[in-house]
């Protein structure tokens, strides 16, 4: 069995991105299996080569031993421009123009305005725009382009699921029915980008033969639209294990923008991997 760490490289690792790689080290210790670590660097701007090179002495630090060589994202945008080529050809996504304040003006004006878990959703604005108005502006403006949950729908034979063997935000466990609509009508690439995180690492799990994806329970959601994609694209679906967050004493996510809680700081002050686990409760 494979799992994965998968971190972006836009800053240093702090105690929640531990907890992560720990969860995940343990859970391919106990199947006598490997941990792949993967770079999610898709966007150059904020990537950078000095905190890639801090994950790796982190993690060796925390005494995690991974798989050779890494995947790291930007270098396989092919494989992201095949698997959107497959969807064109399925006729399931659409050119988007709207900007975010665009989107974000347009949901207010809507009384009945979609929403799924994690808020709004994109209201559709651009899904009933012409061939002919697409392809106009797609020639002269900049777009992003969004899967047609409803489309995609039509390809499925019968229900998804999935398997948890985590527990999601709400106590989810087992065997979980997709529900792809939860995030409307996601961005799947941009006119300059053929891939954004979701159709990126459907296509890496896959390519790196992951069987378990474990990560904190915050992605859970996501689950229901990367399991319509593997479908689509006719790819595995591997089992998930999402796991509890690791917050601030105000309840709220660490930040890579929190220096004291980066893993370079505490080192730097002599807390230890050892002290690391027991801070975590591993």
């Amino acid at each position: 069995m494979k799992t994965r760490f998968a971190p972006s490289p836009t800053g240093y690792l702090h105690l929640g991105h531990a907890f992560a790689a720990l969860t995940a080290y343990d859970a391919t210790r106990a199947a006598g299996a490997e941990l792949v670590v993967r770079i999610e660097d898709i966007d150059r701007t904020r990537c950078r080569p000095g905190f890639e090179a801090a994950i790796f002495e982190d993690l060796a630090w925390l005494s995690l031993e991974w798989q050779q060589p890494v995947r790291r994202q930007s270098e396989h945008f092919d494989d992201y421009a095949a698997a959107l080529a497959k969807l064109q050809r399925l006729e399931v996504l659409y050119p988007c123009f709207c900007t975010r304040k665009e989107i974000a003006a347009e949901i207010a004006r809507a009384a009945d305005a979609p929403h799924g878990p994690e808020g709004p959703l994109y209201p559709g604005t651009c899904r009933e725009l012409t061939p002919r108005e697409r392809a106009v502006r797609m020639k002269n403006e900049g777009y992003a382009l969004r899967l047609d949950v409803n489309k995609a729908l039509e390809h499925l034979s019968s229900p998804l699921s999935f398997d948890e063997r985590g527990q999601g935000p709400a106590g989810e466990r087992g065997l979980r029915e997709v529900q792809p609509q939860l995030l409307g009508d996601v961005v799947l690439a941009r006119k300059e980008l053929p891939a954004s995180y979701h159709l990126a690492v459907v296509v890496d799990d896959a390519l790196q033969g992951i069987e378990l994806v474990t990560r904190g329970e915050d992605l859970y959601h996501a689950t229901h639209i990367q399991r319509l994609l593997q479908e689509l694209l006719g790819l595995p679906a591997p089992a998930y294990a999402h796991h509890r967050l690791i917050v601030d004493v105000q309840g709220k996510k660490f930040s890579k923008r929190d220096a004291a809680v980066t893993l370079r700081a505490l080192r730097a002050d002599g807390v230890t991997s050892a002290d690391i686990r027991r801070r975590l409760g591993l």
